[in-house]
C-alpha cells in the first residue's frame, strides 16, 4: 500500500515522540513496529500512524498517503529546544495488514479521511488496544483517553462493519427504529464501515438512507 513516511532522528527523538504519541515508544526495540494515535491536546485524533524504530535514535512514522504533511506539521508543533530532526514526507510502498479496500473494510480498520477525521475520539475507532499504551507516562491528549477508559470505554458510537443490500455511499445516514443512529464511512461492494450509536447492539438490522430510497443493512460487529 502507498504510505507517507516521516523520518524522526536525534538524541531526543525517543523521549520527544514518547510525549507526543499514545503508544509506548521508549520501550520499542530496534526493528519493532507499533501503531499509535497522534492526538490533539483535547484528545481527539489527529492521525493514526505506524511507528518503526529503525535505530536507537531513529524512527519512521508512516500514515495513509496524502496525510504525511499534516502529520509532519503536528509532530513539529511542540518541538522546542529538543535534539530532533524531521525529514519527509516521502511516499513509499509498504506492507499493511490489508492488501486492498475490501480487506480493510473486512478487518474494520479505520482510514484517515474516512473513519478518522478531526472530530474522531480514539475509543470510537475500535483500535485502542493496538494503538494506546495505558502504562506509559504522560503524552499530549492523554486525559480524554484515560477518562473514557476509566468509564469502561463508554462512548456515544462505535465503528462497526455492516452488510449492505444494494448500492450505498459514504455519508449515508443510518436509521434504527425510525431514529438516526449513525452514518456510513466506507463502502466495498456489499460490505461497509460506519459509525453506529451504542443503542444499536449487533447483530441488528438498520436502514440506510440513499437517493434511491432506503436500503437494508445488518450491523455485524
Amino acid at each position: 500500500m502507498r504510505r507517507d513516511v516521516i523520518t524522526v532522528r536525534g538524541a531526543d527523538a525517543a523521549t520527544y515522540l514518547h510525549g507526543q504519541l499514545s503508544q509506548d515508544i521508549t520501550g520499542m526495540a530496534v526493528g519493532e513496529k507499533r501503531w499509535s494515535f497522534i492526538l490533539q491536546p483535547m484528545g481527539k485524533v489527529e492521525a493514526l500512524v505506524r511507528v518503526h524504530r529503525t535505530e536507537p535514535d531513529g524512527f519512521e512514522l508512516d500514515v495513509d498517503a496524502g496525510h504525511g504533511a499534516a502529520v509532519l506539521a503536528r509532530v513539529r508543533r511542540f518541538m522546542i529546544r529538543v535534539a530532533v530532526e524531521l525529514d519527509g514526507p516521502v511516499e513509499r510502498e509498504l506492507e499493511m495488514p490489508y492488501t486492498d479496500e475490501r480487506t480493510r473494510v473486512e478487518l474494520g480498520w479505520p482510514a484517515m479521511g474516512a473513519e478518522i477525521t478531526e472530530g474522531t475520539i480514539p475509543a470510537e475507532t475500535g483500535v485502542v488496544a493496538e494503538a494506546v499504551s495505558f502504562t506509559k507516562g504522560c503524552y499530549t491528549g492523554q486525559e480524554l483517553v484515560e477518562r473514557i477508559d476509566s468509564r469502561g470505554g463508554n462512548v456515544a458510537r462505535h465503528l462497526r462493519r455492516l452488510q449492505v443490500t444494494g448500492p450505498v455511499e459514504p455519508g449515508a445516514r443510518l436509521r434504527h427504529d425510525g431514529k438516526d443512529v449513525g452514518w456510513i464511512t466506507s463502502v466495498a461492494g456489499d460490505l461497509a464501515l460506519g459509525y453506529v450509536g451504542r443503542v444499536v447492539e449487533p447483530p441488528a438490522d438498520v436502514e440506510v438512507d440513499t437517493a434511491g430510497g432506503p436500503r437494508h443493512a445488518t450491523v455485524l460487529a
